[in-house]
Protein backbone atom coordinates (compact mmCIF):
# COMPACT_ATOMS: atom_id res chain seq x y z
CA UNK A 1 0.00 0.00 0.00
CA UNK A 2 1.35 3.41 -1.03
CA UNK A 3 0.57 6.23 1.39
CA UNK A 4 -0.05 9.61 -0.23
CA UNK A 5 -0.14 12.88 1.72
CA UNK A 6 -2.08 15.80 0.19
CA UNK A 7 -1.97 19.46 1.26
CA UNK A 8 -4.58 22.08 0.43
CA UNK A 9 -7.44 19.58 0.61
CA UNK A 10 -9.90 22.35 1.54
CA UNK A 11 -9.66 23.88 -1.94
CA UNK A 12 -11.74 22.87 -4.95
CA UNK A 13 -8.63 21.41 -6.54
CA UNK A 14 -7.83 19.57 -3.32
CA UNK A 15 -11.25 17.94 -3.25
CA UNK A 16 -10.80 16.73 -6.82
CA UNK A 17 -7.27 15.46 -6.17
CA UNK A 18 -8.36 13.56 -3.07
CA UNK A 19 -11.14 11.90 -5.06
CA UNK A 20 -8.83 10.99 -7.93
CA UNK A 21 -6.07 9.57 -5.74
CA UNK A 22 -8.51 7.65 -3.55
CA UNK A 23 -9.77 5.92 -6.67
CA UNK A 24 -6.28 4.65 -7.48
CA UNK A 25 -5.67 1.01 -6.62
CA UNK A 26 -3.05 0.61 -3.90
CA UNK A 27 -3.18 4.21 -2.67
CA UNK A 28 -3.99 5.21 0.89
CA UNK A 29 -4.64 8.96 0.89
CA UNK A 30 -4.40 11.23 3.94
CA UNK A 31 -4.63 14.99 4.37
CA UNK A 32 -1.70 16.98 5.71
CA UNK A 33 -3.71 18.01 8.77
CA UNK A 34 -4.40 14.40 9.76
CA UNK A 35 -0.79 13.36 9.26
CA UNK A 36 0.62 16.30 11.20
CA UNK A 37 -1.61 15.33 14.12
CA UNK A 38 -0.32 11.75 13.89
CA UNK A 39 3.29 12.94 13.94
CA UNK A 40 2.67 15.08 17.02
CA UNK A 41 1.10 12.18 18.93
CA UNK A 42 3.57 9.51 17.78
CA UNK A 43 5.94 7.90 20.28
CA UNK A 44 9.04 5.72 19.98
CA UNK A 45 6.97 2.59 20.58
CA UNK A 46 4.07 3.73 18.38
CA UNK A 47 5.55 5.79 15.53
CA UNK A 48 3.50 7.57 12.90
CA UNK A 49 2.91 5.84 9.59
CA UNK A 50 5.56 6.61 6.95
CA UNK A 51 4.59 8.58 3.85
CA UNK A 52 5.63 7.52 0.35
CA UNK A 53 4.35 10.44 -1.76
CA UNK A 54 3.58 14.04 -0.82
CA UNK A 55 1.32 16.17 -3.03
CA UNK A 56 1.63 19.91 -2.45
CA UNK A 57 -1.13 22.03 -3.99
CA UNK A 58 0.68 25.32 -3.41
CA UNK A 59 -0.96 27.18 -6.31
CA UNK A 60 -4.32 25.47 -5.94
CA UNK A 61 -5.08 27.00 -2.54
CA UNK A 62 -3.95 30.55 -3.35
CA UNK A 63 -7.12 32.14 -1.94
CA UNK A 64 -6.79 30.33 1.39
CA UNK A 65 -3.17 31.39 1.78
CA UNK A 66 -4.04 34.95 0.79
CA UNK A 67 -6.73 35.16 3.49
CA UNK A 68 -4.28 33.86 6.07
CA UNK A 69 -1.51 36.13 4.74
CA UNK A 70 0.61 32.98 4.59
CA UNK A 71 3.69 32.79 2.39
CA UNK A 72 3.80 29.99 -0.16
CA UNK A 73 7.45 29.37 0.69
CA UNK A 74 6.59 28.92 4.36
CA UNK A 75 4.04 26.25 3.57
CA UNK A 76 6.46 24.46 1.25
CA UNK A 77 9.22 24.51 3.86
CA UNK A 78 6.88 22.93 6.40
CA UNK A 79 5.88 20.22 3.93
CA UNK A 80 9.47 19.38 2.99
CA UNK A 81 10.43 19.17 6.66
CA UNK A 82 7.53 16.77 7.18
CA UNK A 83 8.71 14.84 4.11
CA UNK A 84 12.17 14.45 5.68
CA UNK A 85 10.66 13.09 8.89
CA UNK A 86 8.26 10.74 7.12
CA UNK A 87 10.55 9.14 4.56
CA UNK A 88 8.85 10.63 1.49
CA UNK A 89 10.45 9.50 -1.77
CA UNK A 90 8.35 11.43 -4.29
CA UNK A 91 6.88 14.95 -4.22
CA UNK A 92 4.25 16.36 -6.58
CA UNK A 93 4.21 20.16 -6.62
CA UNK A 94 1.44 22.17 -8.27
CA UNK A 95 3.14 25.42 -9.25
CA UNK A 96 1.93 27.73 -12.05
CA UNK A 97 2.88 28.70 -15.59
CA UNK A 98 3.04 32.24 -14.19
CA UNK A 99 6.62 31.48 -13.10
CA UNK A 100 7.68 32.00 -16.73
CA UNK A 101 6.52 35.58 -16.53
CA UNK A 102 4.57 37.44 -19.21
CA UNK A 103 6.96 39.15 -21.60
CA UNK A 104 6.66 40.49 -25.13
CA UNK A 105 9.69 38.41 -26.20
CA UNK A 106 8.39 35.10 -24.81
CA UNK A 107 8.36 32.29 -27.39
CA UNK A 108 4.88 31.06 -28.27
CA UNK A 109 4.34 28.53 -26.88
CA UNK A 110 6.69 28.26 -23.91
CA UNK A 111 8.25 24.86 -23.20
CA UNK A 112 9.46 23.54 -19.87
CA UNK A 113 13.04 24.48 -20.78
CA UNK A 114 12.25 28.21 -20.84
CA UNK A 115 13.89 30.30 -18.07
CA UNK A 116 11.80 31.42 -15.11
CA UNK A 117 11.17 35.18 -15.25
CA UNK A 118 8.15 35.91 -13.02
CA UNK A 119 6.93 39.49 -12.83
CA UNK A 120 8.79 41.16 -9.96
CA UNK A 121 5.65 43.07 -8.95
CA UNK A 122 3.66 39.88 -8.39
CA UNK A 123 4.91 38.27 -5.18
CA UNK A 124 2.95 35.03 -5.56
CA UNK A 125 4.68 34.10 -8.84
CA UNK A 126 8.12 34.87 -7.39
CA UNK A 127 7.34 32.72 -4.35
CA UNK A 128 6.29 29.81 -6.57
CA UNK A 129 9.60 30.00 -8.43
CA UNK A 130 11.36 29.81 -5.06
CA UNK A 131 9.26 26.81 -4.03
CA UNK A 132 10.22 25.00 -7.23
CA UNK A 133 13.88 25.50 -6.32
CA UNK A 134 13.23 24.23 -2.78
CA UNK A 135 11.65 21.06 -4.14
CA UNK A 136 14.56 20.53 -6.54
CA UNK A 137 17.02 20.96 -3.66
CA UNK A 138 15.08 18.35 -1.67
CA UNK A 139 15.10 15.96 -4.64
CA UNK A 140 18.86 16.14 -5.17
CA UNK A 141 19.71 15.93 -1.46
CA UNK A 142 19.32 12.12 -1.35
CA UNK A 143 19.53 9.27 -3.82
CA UNK A 144 16.30 7.72 -5.04
CA UNK A 145 14.14 10.80 -4.63
CA UNK A 146 11.96 12.08 -7.49
CA UNK A 147 9.72 15.10 -7.92
CA UNK A 148 7.05 16.28 -10.33
CA UNK A 149 6.57 20.02 -10.86
CA UNK A 150 3.30 20.86 -12.63
CA UNK A 151 2.90 24.32 -14.16
CA UNK A 152 -0.78 24.83 -15.00
CA UNK A 153 -2.23 27.81 -16.81
CA UNK A 154 -5.32 29.64 -15.44
CA UNK A 155 -7.39 26.85 -13.84
CA UNK A 156 -11.12 27.17 -13.23
CA UNK A 157 -14.45 25.39 -12.89
CA UNK A 158 -18.06 26.29 -12.15
CA UNK A 159 -17.66 25.31 -8.49
CA UNK A 160 -14.10 26.33 -7.84
CA UNK A 161 -12.67 29.29 -9.74
CA UNK A 162 -10.29 31.12 -7.41
CA UNK A 163 -10.19 34.88 -7.03
CA UNK A 164 -6.81 34.90 -8.76
CA UNK A 165 -8.15 32.94 -11.76
CA UNK A 166 -11.22 35.18 -11.99
CA UNK A 167 -9.01 38.28 -11.98
CA UNK A 168 -6.79 36.92 -14.73
CA UNK A 169 -9.71 35.73 -16.85
CA UNK A 170 -11.49 39.06 -16.48
CA UNK A 171 -8.43 41.03 -17.52
CA UNK A 172 -7.41 38.97 -20.54
CA UNK A 173 -8.47 40.18 -23.95
CA UNK A 174 -9.31 43.69 -22.72
CA UNK A 175 -6.73 45.76 -24.59
CA UNK A 176 -8.83 45.83 -27.76
CA UNK A 177 -5.78 45.98 -29.98
CA UNK A 178 -4.29 43.81 -32.66
CA UNK A 179 -1.48 42.90 -30.27
CA UNK A 180 -3.78 41.31 -27.70
CA UNK A 181 -2.00 38.16 -26.43
CA UNK A 182 -3.73 34.81 -26.50
CA UNK A 183 -4.90 33.08 -23.31
CA UNK A 184 -5.24 29.55 -21.96
CA UNK A 185 -7.84 28.22 -19.52
CA UNK A 186 -7.61 24.82 -17.85
CA UNK A 187 -10.45 22.94 -16.18
CA UNK A 188 -9.78 21.88 -12.58
CA UNK A 189 -10.80 18.31 -13.46
CA UNK A 190 -7.99 18.12 -16.01
CA UNK A 191 -5.49 19.59 -13.54
CA UNK A 192 -6.55 17.05 -10.93
CA UNK A 193 -6.07 14.21 -13.43
CA UNK A 194 -2.54 15.50 -14.11
CA UNK A 195 -1.80 15.38 -10.37
CA UNK A 196 -3.12 11.83 -10.15
CA UNK A 197 -1.01 10.75 -13.12
CA UNK A 198 2.10 12.37 -11.63
CA UNK A 199 1.62 10.51 -8.35
CA UNK A 200 0.74 7.16 -9.95
CA UNK A 201 3.67 7.19 -12.39
CA UNK A 202 6.04 9.11 -10.11
CA UNK A 203 6.93 11.39 -12.98
CA UNK A 204 10.30 13.05 -12.53
CA UNK A 205 10.66 16.54 -13.98
CA UNK A 206 8.72 19.66 -14.97
CA UNK A 207 5.47 19.49 -16.94
CA UNK A 208 3.23 22.25 -18.29
CA UNK A 209 -0.49 21.64 -17.88
CA UNK A 210 -2.76 23.25 -20.47
CA UNK A 211 -5.38 22.36 -23.06
CA UNK A 212 -4.34 22.10 -26.69
CA UNK A 213 -3.70 25.53 -28.23
CA UNK A 214 -5.03 28.81 -26.88
CA UNK A 215 -7.74 31.44 -27.34
CA UNK A 216 -6.97 34.62 -29.29
CA UNK A 217 -7.53 37.95 -27.52
CA UNK A 218 -10.50 38.95 -29.67
CA UNK A 219 -12.06 35.54 -29.05
CA UNK A 220 -11.72 36.04 -25.28
CA UNK A 221 -13.57 39.35 -25.63
CA UNK A 222 -16.30 37.62 -27.61
CA UNK A 223 -16.67 34.90 -24.98
CA UNK A 224 -16.86 37.55 -22.25
CA UNK A 225 -19.46 39.52 -24.19
CA UNK A 226 -17.26 42.61 -24.04
CA UNK A 227 -18.00 45.56 -26.29
CA UNK A 228 -15.21 47.09 -28.39
CA UNK A 229 -13.21 49.63 -26.41
CA UNK A 230 -11.02 52.55 -27.30
CA UNK A 231 -7.42 51.56 -26.81
CA UNK A 232 -5.75 53.97 -24.39
CA UNK A 233 -2.08 54.96 -24.40
CA UNK A 234 0.00 52.60 -22.28
CA UNK A 235 0.70 54.98 -19.39
CA UNK A 236 -2.91 56.20 -19.23
CA UNK A 237 -4.17 52.59 -19.34
CA UNK A 238 -1.97 51.78 -16.35
CA UNK A 239 -3.43 54.66 -14.34
CA UNK A 240 -7.00 53.71 -15.24
CA UNK A 241 -6.34 50.07 -14.31
CA UNK A 242 -4.97 50.98 -10.89
CA UNK A 243 -7.85 53.36 -10.15
CA UNK A 244 -10.45 50.78 -11.20
CA UNK A 245 -8.86 48.15 -8.94
CA UNK A 246 -8.62 50.60 -6.04
CA UNK A 247 -12.40 50.92 -6.04
CA UNK A 248 -12.92 47.25 -6.96
CA UNK A 249 -14.66 48.18 -10.17
CA UNK A 250 -11.97 46.51 -12.25
CA UNK A 251 -10.58 42.98 -12.14
CA UNK A 252 -6.82 43.34 -12.18
CA UNK A 253 -4.51 43.97 -9.19
CA UNK A 254 -1.44 45.99 -10.26
CA UNK A 255 0.93 43.02 -10.02
CA UNK A 256 -1.16 40.94 -12.39
CA UNK A 257 -1.51 43.42 -15.21
CA UNK A 258 1.51 42.20 -17.18
CA UNK A 259 -0.05 38.73 -17.32
CA UNK A 260 -2.97 40.20 -19.27
CA UNK A 261 -0.80 42.24 -21.64
CA UNK A 262 1.96 39.90 -22.82
CA UNK A 263 2.01 36.24 -23.88
CA UNK A 264 2.73 33.33 -21.53
CA UNK A 265 1.01 30.45 -23.36
CA UNK A 266 2.62 27.04 -22.85
CA UNK A 267 3.03 23.79 -24.76
CA UNK A 268 1.59 20.59 -23.27
CA UNK A 269 3.53 18.10 -25.42
CA UNK A 270 5.69 16.72 -22.59
CA UNK A 271 2.73 15.85 -20.36
CA UNK A 272 0.71 14.41 -23.23
CA UNK A 273 3.69 12.20 -24.13
CA UNK A 274 3.36 10.40 -20.78
CA UNK A 275 -0.35 9.74 -21.12
CA UNK A 276 -2.23 12.85 -20.02
CA UNK A 277 -4.88 14.35 -22.29
CA UNK A 278 -7.18 17.33 -21.64
CA UNK A 279 -10.92 16.64 -21.73
CA UNK A 280 -12.09 20.28 -21.70
CA UNK A 281 -11.11 22.96 -24.23
CA UNK A 282 -9.87 26.45 -23.41
CA UNK A 283 -13.22 27.96 -24.45
CA UNK A 284 -15.28 25.46 -22.45
CA UNK A 285 -13.22 26.00 -19.30
CA UNK A 286 -13.50 29.79 -19.66
CA UNK A 287 -17.27 29.78 -20.14
CA UNK A 288 -17.83 27.42 -17.20
CA UNK A 289 -15.48 29.24 -14.87
CA UNK A 290 -16.48 32.88 -15.49
CA UNK A 291 -20.16 33.03 -14.72
CA UNK A 292 -19.69 35.47 -11.83
CA UNK A 293 -20.00 39.15 -12.80
CA UNK A 294 -17.85 41.97 -11.54
CA UNK A 295 -20.29 42.99 -8.81
CA UNK A 296 -19.95 39.57 -7.12
CA UNK A 297 -16.29 40.44 -6.42
CA UNK A 298 -17.11 43.60 -4.47
CA UNK A 299 -16.48 43.52 -0.72
CA UNK A 300 -19.48 44.02 1.64
CA UNK A 301 -18.08 47.39 2.72
CA UNK A 302 -17.79 48.59 -0.88
CA UNK A 303 -21.32 47.33 -1.62
CA UNK A 304 -22.59 49.40 1.31
CA UNK A 305 -20.70 52.46 0.05
CA UNK A 306 -22.12 52.03 -3.44
CA UNK A 307 -25.64 51.56 -2.05
CA UNK A 308 -25.35 54.69 0.07
CA UNK A 309 -23.90 56.55 -2.88
CA UNK A 310 -26.72 55.43 -5.14
CA UNK A 311 -29.27 56.42 -2.48
CA UNK A 312 -27.65 59.83 -2.20
CA UNK A 313 -27.84 60.30 -5.97
CA UNK A 314 -31.54 59.40 -5.94
CA UNK A 315 -32.23 61.80 -3.06
CA UNK A 316 -30.31 64.62 -4.73
CA UNK A 317 -32.17 63.96 -7.99
CA UNK A 318 -35.50 64.18 -6.18
CA UNK A 319 -34.47 67.34 -4.35
CA UNK A 320 -33.26 68.84 -7.61
CA UNK A 321 -36.51 67.95 -9.41
CA UNK A 322 -38.64 69.40 -6.59
CA UNK A 323 -36.55 72.59 -6.58
CA UNK A 324 -37.05 73.02 -10.32
CA UNK A 325 -40.81 72.49 -10.00
CA UNK A 326 -41.05 74.95 -7.11
CA UNK A 327 -39.13 77.60 -9.05
CA UNK A 328 -41.30 77.12 -12.11
CA UNK A 329 -44.46 77.41 -10.03
CA UNK A 330 -43.11 80.55 -8.38
CA UNK A 331 -42.35 82.13 -11.77
CA UNK A 332 -45.87 81.42 -13.03
CA UNK A 333 -47.39 83.09 -9.96
CA UNK A 334 -45.16 86.15 -10.22
CA UNK A 335 -45.55 86.32 -13.98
Amino acid sequence: MTTVLVTGTESSLGTRVMKGLTGECGFEVVSSTAHTTALETATATDPAEPIDIAVHLSAGDHDTRARRRESVTKGAAALLELAENSGVQHVVLVSSAMVYGAWANNPVPLTEDAPLRPDLDFVFARQLASVEQMVDDWRTAALGRTATVLRPVVAMAADGTSGLARALAAGMGQRSGEDDPGAQFLHLDDLASAVTLAARERLDGVFNVAPDGWVAGDRVRALAGSRPKVKLPERLAEVVSRVRWRFQRGPIPPGLRSYTQSPWMVANDRLEAVGWHPTVTNEQAYVEGTEAKWWTMITPKRKQELSLGAMGVVIMSIVGAVTVLVRRASRRRTG
